[in-house]
């Protein structure tokens, strides 16, 4: 059974499962020509609004390039380097001589020759179907890629079965694929040759993600140098981003929503020099959610952080006790999305909702390929 209650700022609620929220709370309007459908050039020109809760003045206008005077010498920026594989496809289903046009997103790889997919519309496919992937017909030829459904799931997820395997596989997504742009970019145009760069870091190494990390998006070599001149030291970690970041929260409340899992990585060195770095009292900002939720499902009820590597299905809202990140870089994220309800958590609802009015009155671009934000956490009540 739920109760919910006034708690002077939100309506909240108490369940078997603790703390929980309504989503209709983190709902907002956001005119339709904000979204960006192309980053700015350079990267590091995009605009960032710097939300300060419990400041005079809470929000300041700056720009990217203006971040290495906004953080100390000590400080500690997070990186997310895990690198987009191009896993959007377009294909051909066959069955019984009859075809039709099918899309696909690669969201895991199961083993050298299978994926789980995200199948647009999934209604075409069926076990047994036999699917080709760009040029087809010969499967020994760079570039050929058919493949068998074997399964199909419910929430419009199908297990594909590759005639290719291992590095020959690898090499025929790289040349089929298309980068998996966000669907309120895709609903609005393709995304082609210029995406394979927009839409992935310059530090990007591992491969394995799905959807950019996009706060990194921002960094240029030249930023990235300023940062070090001014003592600001950087360090990497690997979360690979999965296509739940898109997804709005469509239950009532919070309680009932599951979170997609991703798998990251911390290394020991890592963990060991940002552990340093709390303990001489600077600040560890944390670039992008991605990064957030990573350093926070690793540290312990001490805020001590530990090597990690595993799946991580953290859900964060209102009522999160941090225990690693001091500060937070950040796009602007979809209303209702989890994304936004953890920011929500970082620098209290209220300041985000004034901060999102201000981005739009102001015409900041937002989501994956606009502008940013650099938070501060509200003080403990």
């Amino acid at each position: 059974m739920l109760c919910w209650c006034w708690s002077g700022r939100l309506w909240c609620g108490c369940s078997s499962r603790g703390f929980l929220l309504r989503t209709d709370l983190f709902d907002f309007h956001l005119p339709e020509e904000l979204i960006a459908l192309r980053p700015v050039h350079p990267r590091d020109a995009a605009w960032l609004l710097v939300v300060t809760p419990d400041a005079a003045e809470p929000l300041a206008d700056k720009v990217m390039t203006d971040l290495p005077g906004l953080l100390a010498p000590g400080d500690a920026l997070v990186f997310n380097d895990t690198r987009v594989i191009p896993a959007a496809l377009k294909g051909t289903r066959t069955r019984e001589g009859v075809s039709a046009q099918v899309s696909v997103t690669l969201i895991e790889r199961l083993d050298d020759h299978r994926w789980q997919a995200f199948a647009r519309p999934a209604k075409r496919l069926e076990p047994g179907d036999r699917v080709q992937f760009g040029a087809g017909g010969n499967v020994c030829a760079l570039g050929a890629l058919d493949a068998t459904v074997d399964a199909r799931g419910t929430e419009g997820e199908v297990t594909l079965v590759f005639d290719l395997s291992g590095p020959a596989l690898h090499d025929a997504i790289e040349a089929q694929g298309a980068m998996p742009l966000p669907p309120y970019i895709a609903a609005r145009r393709p995304a082609d040759d210029q995406d394979r760069s927009d839409y992935q870091t310059t530090f990007a190494r591992d491969e394995g993600a799905v959807a950019a990390p996009t706060a990194g998006l921002h960094f240029t070599e030249p930023l990235m140098h300023a940062l070090d001149a001014r003592g600001i030291s950087r360090h990497f970690v690997t979360l690979h981003v999965g296509p739940g970041t898109f997804l709005p929260v469509r239950s009532e409340d919070t309680e009932t929503h599951k979170m997609h899992a991703e798998h990251g990585v911390i290394r020991e060195e890592t963990a060991t020099a940002l552990n340093t770095v709390k303990a001489r009292g600077s600040k560890v900002v944390a670039v992008g959610t991605t990064s957030l939720r990573l350093l926070e499902s690793a540290a312990d009820e001490e805020g001590i952080l530990k090597p990690f590597s595993g799946e991580t299905d953290i859900f964060i809202t209102p009522g999160y006790r941090f225990r690693v990140v001091d500060r937070l870089l950040t796009n602007f994220h979809l209303p209702r999305s989890t994304l936004f309800m953890l920011v929500a958590a970082f620098s209290g609802l209220d300041t985000m909702k004034r901060a999102y009015a201000h981005a739009i009155q102001e015409r900041y671009r937002f989501y994956s390929y606009g502008d940013a934000c650099l938070l501060s956490p509200v003080a403990a009540t």
